[in-house]
């Protein structure tokens, strides 16, 4: 009897007009590892080359999302021993987020269910980003000692308000309507729409350009009705508005409300370090001029997390140990001096980073 055939963990092909790239983990809720995401940038370059391929269409195998992130557990055992998957990967995988962003043919990301950290980066500067009634999309880094990145800090740091502010800080998730009021998105599609949608996709006409997709697209869309954060606004605004992390805090206590209190529990189980550095990054996003530029802030950021101790204790108590009761160092906020956020921006590592024109 013959074995049966296991399938790669990325499934890449021509489907009509369309170069197709599935995310195949559905155990790990696709979660990307570093082969993966060399696989995905090969595809990008075999599809750019392809006169045959109109569009990129990027999906998740299963039912539960695109992808969950990056694969943690991989980088926690590289840091506790000490070795340098963080600063590999990390590298490789900016660089591509930064050449999805600039990618010449339209970019289309189907982002149902759960989409969170580096499956962000490989949806979020696509050029079609449909989002469903079941997207739940997040950031959570603060949460494992990190902060967002792949480019995260750039989408962020340009949604309206503070909002941006509110969901790098909380790792609290977006609906689709909030996706989109947040510029995570750019279409919403029902699920029970997708079938069709993807076959129209697949048949579009050869050469087909940004704004023809994007009209195939907007014959399933439908208009969602408003999401949780963009209810609540005038509150995010005002209270996320502090560049210190302590005037969010007393903000929140001040206020009172429901919203207010459960935001400030969010923010207070989230790594006190990562809160400090994720708000500067945040802050001179808004200064960048460039994707590329935020990239940089990050990897230099990611290279001091790969070596800090809150990075290996928020996976083991969220992930490996899941008793999801961190002990943070320092575990205070007012305990996080200048000092320690400043290695965290240190001038190293940027040589490494080799964009595309």
């Amino acid at each position: 009897m013959n074995a049966p055939m296991i399938e790669p963990d990325l499934i890449v092909r021509r489907e009509g007009s369309a170069g197709v790239v599935r995310l195949n983990r559905p155990k790990a809720l696709n979660a990307l590892t570093l082969e993966m995401a060399r696989g995905l940038d090969a595809a990008l370059t075999e599809f750019g080359a392809d006169p045959a391929v109109s569009l990129i269409l990027i999906e998740g195998a299963g039912e539960r999302g695109l992808c969950a992130g990056g694969d943690i557990v991989g980088l926690y055992n590289s840091a506790r021993e000490g070795g340098d998957l963080g600063a590999v990967f990390w590298r490789e995988e900016y660089v591509m987020n930064a050449r999805i962003a600039k990618y010449p043919k339209p970019y289309v990301a189907y982002m149902d269910g759960f989409v969170m950290g580096g499956g962000v980066g490989i949806a979020g500067h696509g050029s079609h980003r449909i989002v469903t009634e079941k997207t739940r999309i997040a950031m959570p880094e603060v949460g494992i000692g990190f902060f967002p990145d792949v480019g995260g800090t750039w989408l962020l740091s340009r949604s309206p308000g503070e909002i941006g502010t509110y969901f790098g800080l909380t790792g609290e998730t977006m609906n689709g309507a909030d996706a989109i009021h947040a510029r995570f998105a750019d279409a919403h599609v029902p699920t029970s729409a997708w079938a069709e949608l993807r076959a129209a996709l697949i048949a579009a006409p050869a050469g087909a350009d940004a704004d023809e997709v994007r009209s195939i697209i907007a014959g399933f869309a439908a208009t969602p009705e408003p999401g949780p954060a963009q209810l609540h606004g005038r509150q995010i605004d005002a209270w996320f508005a502090h560049d210190t992390v302590e005037e969010i805090f007393a903000d929140l206590e001040r206020d009172g409300s429901e919203f207010a209190l459960a935001t400030l529990k969010a923010m207070r189980g989230k790594s006190p370090t990562s809160l400090k550095v994720a708000l500067k990054l945040l802050r001179m996003a808004r200064g960048a001029a460039t994707l590329e530029q935020c990239l940089v802030h990050e990897y230099r950021a990611a290279l001091e997390v790969f070596r800090s101790a809150d990075f290996v204790e928020g996976i083991r108590a969220a992930v490996i140990d899941k008793d999801r009761a961190p002990k943070w160092q320092p575990a205070r906020i007012d305990e996080v001096t200048p000092q320690i956020v400043a290695r965290y921006f240190a001038d190293r590592g940027v040589e490494e980073l080799k964009f595309p024109d």
